[in-house]
């Protein structure tokens, strides 16, 4: 799967984005018709702790999905979006076995 990673108000490094990479590649196992996903990272100018964002837009077949969290560290933000696109292709692989 293809995944494209871009970062807001700062430069992601090279182990987020192969953190990332490994996270997103075992949403295969769930969902093999994965075309790509599209990772945002922000960081947000506020006082309060969580004050990074991290928005995933996961293209499949008959539609796209999106996940955004905020959380304290970016790395808890894509387990927690990989954790919500898993529930949602697994419900929509059991929309696809119905009809089938």
């Amino acid at each position: 799967m293809k995944v494209n990673v871009q970062s807001v108000n700062f430069n992601a490094d090279q182990k987020l984005i192969d953190f990332i990479q490994v996270r997103l590649d075992k949403l295969e196992h769930y969902y093999d018709k994965v075309i790509f996903a599209d990772v945002y990272l922000k960081v947000q100018n506020t006082s309060d702790k969580e004050n990074k964002v991290s928005e995933i837009l996961l293209s499949i077949p008959g539609g796209d999905l999106i996940v955004k969290k905020t959380c304290k560290k970016f790395e808890e933000c894509v387990d927690e979006c990989v954790s919500t696109l898993q529930r949602q292709l697994k419900k929509r692989k059991e929309k696809m076995k119905a009809y089938a």
